[in-house]
């Protein structure tokens, strides 16, 4: 791990390196960047129909509007008309048939953001309605869908429920969620004079951006497009594959016009256009013994993907590949649908399909306890993956070591959940208003991409003569602290402190072809490329030394900002002053790709992660049996990192997605009436947790006793996602205190997610009215 005396190496707490900037309003986002002269500004015009044929597309009066100097629409585009090339089913604007509400129909550049908008709402567009399909229930009784569904089986499931002691089966919803980040989809394009672009973009995959604008310009060479991102202000997936739509309008203006144009959309008219997550329907039978230990397992998964496929394809997969969670499963089948409805597309969110396979799975081990009269807690530890006999996944990949009963144990333990039990069955015997409930629910998470191809990742290292480093790599900064994590691991590969460092933006021309920063890995793909590039100048520097001042290589020692050469030492400065001097190379490339994975998507087999993160939490919560209200009274959480690069950053990580997935099962509620418009279309309707929604007594802890056992960052573990789905705890809470206020009945709650206090109520009601006609 990092010496002591470096400033800023691994394994050290170091602040985000711009948090100063953020607190003091000083971070420079795409929208706060100086624009040239004569910059217009964009506004997009979107259908009013969730399914409909345009009849009539009039926008004279919109080309007259006062300060407008640009509208286009399909027929405009010099190249393809193609937004999403995943599939190549979603145009950027729509032409003769509209599938969703808010799906773009054209867009105008004008001198200032307000006439673009007035000019937008002057065009005459007229409709032919069509009958919409909105649910996953519609979408299923046709057969619709944006992609085949997938199928993942082991052994002989039907029969081995059939033959079980005890079986259940059920019907399970959960929601989406809209991501809410802080800075709304926002792209500033400005034209080269040799015909190419320069794109800023708030983005989580320039490479993504770059092929994007390039396909709608029409341009033979991907290279002629640049596309840039500093930082994000947030993105937790929403901006992975859907900030394309306002990089490639406002590229396709600025090259009509020849001008710079920024296309930035308003909170509303971003989440009336932009995708969510996949809400999801589970159709689940299950068998098991008289312990609880489950013999047999079926599940159909159905999710809402909306009018194209988008990322759809690999959150679906996901979603089967988690719908183990922790438990191992003798015989199964996951059934995957992946329903096509006139909404918006939905897409990447934090977790990407596993928390709602996590989600199911969960519930399905609730409802095992309840019918058993046993607490869950025992149940879920019956059911863990044992090293050398029940240790190979549905899909082939075996779950090595024991950290997870570890984990479980010892978070038992300091939460005092046996305790704490006790306490709160007393509690509610004593009070009949207010009922508590509390659950420990763990967590296994898959680490890669599930695309093998995808997990690569470059760096570009440049040292100078006076010793400072230029580091730029593929990965963006979205808050998580991805750079300052990177920063240190080349501070500590070169010996030097962070300090040294300076951090460039995300630059489709400095490393190309860069994967997403998305699942979990950025730091583990883009801090082992830094590595890399670190490592190929290192070693240079070291045979310069050793050849410079005749000692053995192994003579040549790197350590807190100083060299040691033979008997004598000089600074790193000094060395790299020298080198320069002798014209030895100070710049380097780095290249990583995650071995030993492969993963047969037609098969469902293979290897798709190359390990899996782990954690628990135990969550209590009171409920008021009036109200229907529910507040999180107290966290406790042990997460596992492997040998943590930046614990305070880690634990912000930590935190952050806990509380947001809190709020995806308890609050953050997306509504559509029946014309397929969304009316929690704003902060008025759509609540997010605040600051009051966070328990006063948050206890997270880092195990640090289990390095990543994984050629990994120096053993570190991917922390972005693996927490997220901790707050299944939080749910779970909740159907414990409903179950007490409904007299400890051995019969699960009613209870979809998320658990706003309707719902609560209701499933109050359901267990009173279940216990009044066994009487």
């Amino acid at each position: 791990m990092s010496n002591p005396e470096l400033s800023g190496g691994v394994g050290t707490s170091r602040m985000h390196d711009s948090a100063h900037l953020h607190v003091t309003g000083k971070a420079n986002y795409v929208d706060d960047l100086p624009v040239p002269a004569m910059t217009l500004y964009a506004a997009i015009g979107v259908s009013r129909y969730a399914h409909a044929r345009v009849t009539t597309l009039d926008l004279d009066r919109v080309r007259q509007s006062p300060g407008v100097m640009s509208v286009m629409a399909a027929q405009d585009i010099p190249g393809e008309n193609l937004l999403s090339f995943i599939q190549a089913d979603e145009p950027v604007f729509a032409s003769t048939h509209v599938a969703c509400v808010g799906q773009p129909i054209f867009a105008v550049a004008a001198q200032s953001f307000k006439q673009a908008q007035m000019a937008v709402n002057l065009a005459a567009v007229e409709y032919e309605p069509l009958a919409p399909v909105l649910t996953v229930e519609q979408a299923l009784a046709i057969d619709s869908f944006v992609l085949p569904s997938m199928r993942l089986s082991r052994g002989d499931a039907t029969q081995a429920i059939e033959a079980a002691t005890h079986r259940l089966e059920g019907q399970l919803k959960v929601g989406g969620q809209e991501h809410f980040y802080l800075e709304c989809q926002v792209a500033l394009a400005i034209p080269n004079d040799d015909g190419g672009l320069c794109v800023h973009s708030a983005t989580q995959y320039p490479s993504y951006v770059q092929q994007a604008v390039a396909r709608v310009l029409g341009l033979t060479r991907i290279s002629d497009v640049t596309v840039m991102c500093r930082r994000m202000g947030g993105a937790f997936g929403g901006k992975e594959t859907q900030s394309t739509l306002t990089a490639c309008v406002a590229a396709l203006l600025a090259a009509e016009t020849g001008q710079a144009v920024k296309c930035r959309l308003t909170r509303q008219e971003d989440m009336v256009i932009t995708g969510k997550r996949h809400d999801f329907i589970a159709q689940y039978q299950v068998g098991f013994d008289d312990e609880g230990k489950i013999e047999g397992y079926s599940l159909e998964l159905s999710s809402r993907c909306g009018m194209s496929a988008d990322l759809s394809g690999p959150v679906n997969d996901r979603a089967i590949l988690h719908s183990d969670n922790c438990y191992f499963l003798p015989h199964v089948s996951i059934v995957s649908h992946r329903c096509k409805t006139n909404t918006v597309s939905n897409t990447a969110f934090r977790g990407f399909g596993a928390p709602q396979g996590i989600w199911v799975m969960e519930q399905v081990i609730d409802e095992i306890a309840r019918y058993l009269g046993q607490d869950s807690n025992e149940i879920r530890k019956r059911n863990f993956y044992e090293p050398g006999q029940r240790d190979i996944t549905p899909y082939g990949m075996r779950v090595e070591g024991r950290l997870l009963p570890e984990i479980v144990s010892r978070l038992e333990t300091d939460a005092g959940y046996g305790k704490r039990r006790a306490e709160i069955d007393d509690f509610n015997r004593h009070n009949p208003i207010l009922k508590r409930g509390l659950a420990l629910t763990p967590v296994k998470f898959g680490i890669s991409f599930t695309q093998t191809h995808l997990n690569q990742a470059g760096a570009l290292i440049h040292l100078y003569a006076d010793g400072s480093v230029y580091l730029n790599h593929g990965g963006a900064e979205m808050g998580q602290g991805l750079y300052t994590k990177v920063a240190q691991t080349v501070a500590e590969e070169l010996q030097v402190d962070l300090e040294r460092i300076t951090i460039s933006a995300a630059d489709t021309s400095k490393v190309p072809n860069a994967s997403a920063t998305a699942a979990s890995v950025g730091s583990d793909l883009n801090g082992k490329a830094a590595q890399a590039a670190a490592r190929v100048i290192k070693l240079r520097l070291v045979e310069f030394a050793a050849k410079y001042f005749d000692v053995r290589p192994d003579e040549v020692v790197f350590m807190n900002n100083r060299v040691s050469i033979g008997s004598q030492q000089i600074s790193f400065q000094e060395l790299i002053a020298l080198a320069y001097k002798e014209r030895i190379s100070l710049s380097a490339t780095g290249f990583y790709r995650t071995p030993e994975i492969g993963f047969d998507r037609n098969n469902f087999t293979g290897r798709p992660f190359l390990y899996f993160s782990y954690g628990a939490a135990v969550s209590e919560v009171v409920i008021d049996t009036l109200t229907g209200e529910s507040t999180l009274l107290r966290v406790d959480l042990l997460h596992d990192c492997g040998k943590s690069l930046n614990p305070a950053i880690d634990r912000g990580q930590i935190e952050g997605a806990f509380l947001q997935g809190a709020g995806w099962l308890t609050m953050e509620e997306l509504i559509w009436n029946d014309a397929g418009i969304l009316q929690t279309n704003a902060p008025s309707s759509y609540k997010i947790p605040a600051c009051s929604d966070c328990p006063q007594h948050f206890n997270v802890t880092l195990l640090n006793t289990a390095p990543n056992q994984e050629d990994s960052v120096f053993s570190s573990k991917a922390v972005g996602e693996p927490p997220f789905m901790l707050a299944i705890s939080v749910f779970q809470a909740i159907k414990d205190a409903i179950v007490a206020a409904a007299g400890h009945v051995r019969r699960s709650p009613r209870l979809d997610a998320p658990a706003t206090p309707e719902r609560i109520l209701n499933a109050i009601q359901d267990l009173h009215s279940h216990n009044q006609q066994s009487c």
